[in-house]
């Protein structure tokens, strides 16, 4: 065996003996190197180690501190949520959505046309879906052809199949160093790594991700330039620019997810650099998660790669699906929920930016998620862990975080799907435990 996990297994018999306490902070690695006899690069490992068993967890500039038994509250991929106020995950579903959905769902459920939907469709779709896609994917700036539109089942299998068409089992593909917590799963599926890179306070920056390809060799790079989850920054235009040359002149292909892009009037990096993005999108944002469909634009090249992916996944879209959304895409019913969740999503920024007032957050009115930096003496699991004994459902940082350790200090709140009245109450009580001290047995 080798010697760092020796130690980790020691370090982990004193967590299990109560020796060392959740909440407990762990001595920084060159002062644990210098007490144990060890290299400060074993002692590295020995932290790593620990991290990945799921005993500790780093905050950057805190150190690294001693986990519970059992991770509180409910993970961000849990389903049902369990706490009975939900600021975990993010689906909007407004009030009037059912009847406006209806009379689409009306229309296809005549035999003619419900015989066409129950047909198993490919990845392309049908000639007029991706007419219809096309138009109604386009920006300002980008109009992606219908030959290269592509459909899934849902965002998630859009995001496979883009990784899948990228690289091989073995692969490495780059991410923001905080990222959508759903492609960490996707990646150990499909056996590749995640590299994460960098970011500033404009996004994953171009100078990191060329270093990590230079140091071993990126097949991709996977990241959210508008309304990131879960900072909701969106990269300016000076930044889209230098990415974009960097990912020409690395030849890397971007996958660019845009599934909450639609809350936003702001064009894809697929817009500056065609040959050398994916875009992904889904609407189970604008619509709901039971009605969705999922896009996949990749460029000219990588085409008949990702159909191939896709009808192999399997991560073919239902023609039912397919057929309503078509409809209520070309209709204008989507474009009328788009309008009415804009407006839905700066109401709700607005309540909890007040709630939180004199506290630090990031984020984007105009965006459905708000991320709160923790006060001094805050770590983000014993917070969401006194949260959760109030009722109320959040995700830490160290969820977002892809390498191991060193997550920020902060919570991602997701405000689409409690009653404005009631997202009020619940932000308040956060506050309210934001500004008091740390409850120790929080994570006991």
């Amino acid at each position: 065996m080798d010697d760092f996990r020796a130690i980790a297994d020691a370090v982990a018999g004193e967590i299990a003996s109560g020796q060392l306490r959740p909440g407990d902070r762990l001595p920084p690695q060159r002062d644990f190197a210098y007490r144990r006899g060890i290299a400060a690069s074993t002692a590295a490992r020995v932290y790593a180690e620990l991290t990945r068993r799921g005993l500790v967890s780093g905050e950057v500039g805190r150190g690294t501190f001693v986990r519970a038994a059992a991770t509180v509250p409910a993970s961000v991929l849990a389903e049902p949520w369990q706490a009975p106020i939900n600021l975990e995950s993010s689906f909007p579903i407004l009030p009037g959505q059912p009847a406006a959905l209806a009379q689409g769902l009306q229309a296809l459920m005549r035999p003619d046309a419900l015989g066409l939907a129950l047909r198993a469709v490919p990845a392309a779709g049908t000639q007029a879906a991706r007419a219809v896609a096309s138009s109604f994917l386009a920006q300002a700036g980008w109009a992606p052809e219908p030959a290269r539109v592509l459909f899934t089942g849902n965002g998630r299998q859009a995001i496979a199949a883009a990784l899948s068409a990228l690289a091989p089992v073995g692969g490495r593909v780059g991410v923001e160093a905080l990222t959508y917590p759903v492609i960490k799963g996707i990646a150990i599926r499909l056996g590749i790594a995640l590299v994460p890179i960098a970011m500033d306070a404009e996004g994953l920056r171009p100078d990191a991700l060329e270093a990590a390809h230079h140091a071993a060799p990126l097949r991709g790079v996977y990241l959210q330039p508008v309304l990131h989850n879960p900072l909701g920054l969106s990269m300016p235009s000076g930044r889209r620019a230098d990415l974009a040359a960097t990912l020409q002149r690395l030849d890397l292909v971007a996958i660019e997810d845009r599934v909450f892009s639609f809350l936003a009037d702001e064009a894809p990096l697929a817009a500056l650099v065609p040959d050398h993005a994916v875009v992904v999108d889904s609407l189970s944002k604008r619509l709901a998660p039971g009605l969705t469909l999922g896009f996949a634009v990749p460029p000219r090249a990588l085409v008949e790669r990702m159909v191939g992916v896709i009808r192999s996944g399997p991560w073919s879209p239902g023609g039912l699906a397919l057929e309503a959304a078509s409809r209520w895409m070309a209709d204008g019913t989507v474009a009328a929920l788009v309008a009415e969740k804009r407006e839905d999503a700066r109401t709700r920024q607005a309540i909890a930016r007040a709630a939180l007032d004199g506290l630090e957050t990031r984020g984007d009115p105009r965006a459905y998620h708000l991320w709160l930096d923790l006060p001094e003496g805050w770590r983000a699991e014993a917070f969401a862990a006194a949260a959760a004994r109030k009722g109320i459902a959040l995700t830490p940082g160290p969820a977002y975080a892809v390498g191991p350790g060193h997550a920020p200090a902060g919570v991602r709140l997701a405000l689409a799907s409690p009653a404005p009245d009631v997202l009020r109450e619940a932000v308040e009580t956060l506050a309210r435990l934001a500004r008091s001290e740390p409850d120790q047995i929080a994570v006991d």
